[in-house]
């Protein structure tokens, strides 16, 4: 999914801001499928204007600066169900905890043993995210996606939990680490 799509989507289910889509797609259930920066949202916003699939219009509101709220045409929502009947992309995961996890063996297993303390923190936060949003969602198709995503984040506790020693025990003894 581009941004131009995760623009239609979001718009898809009620006009909002470039701002709110930002945020949609970097903290909100949006950024399961694709994160987007200011610099490439505002363009398509642009474009999809352009294009007529959007409008927009200024809304002013007292001791705040205007902003500009964002709206999908019916052109708009069949661009975007029309996208959907397209090849889908490979998913795509990245992750910062793998990298580091990658090279324990290179780093001192208190070190280790702290971030994957976090990590188990980290998406312990993000299922209980994930299930405050469930109780806000109604609809089938979102509960389902929810679900995948509980499933898989649940599925990563637990093989965090049940395999952390063992990747504790493959980092460097902490007096080994700080002697060199």
């Amino acid at each position: 999914m581009n941004v131009r799509n995760i623009c239609l989507a979001i718009l898809f289910e009620g006009e909002t801001t470039g701002y709110e889509i930002r945020k949609l797609s970097t903290e909100g259930e949006y950024s399961y499928f694709v994160e987007a920066s200011y610099g490439s949202i505002y363009p398509a916003l642009a474009r999809l204007e352009e294009d007529r699939l959007v409008t927009s219009r200024v809304e002013q509101t007292t001791g705040k600066p205007a902003r500009k709220v964002y709206s999908i045409t019916e052109a708009g929502r069949r661009a975007f169900i029309d996208s959907l009947f397209g090849k889908l992309d490979d998913d795509v995961y990245r992750s910062q905890f793998m990298m580091f996890a990658r090279f324990a063996a290179e780093l001192p297993a208190d070190l280790v043993e702290n971030r994957l303390a976090e990590r188990i923190a980290a998406v312990e936060e993000h299922i209980k995210t994930l299930e405050e949003l469930g109780k806000k969602r109604t609809s089938d198709p979102e509960q389902w996606v929810l679900g995948v995503g509980l499933h898989s984040l649940r599925a990563h506790l637990t093989y965090l939990t049940e395999n952390k020693d063992k990747l504790v025990g493959m980092a460097r003894p902490v007096a080994a680490s700080a002697a060199e």
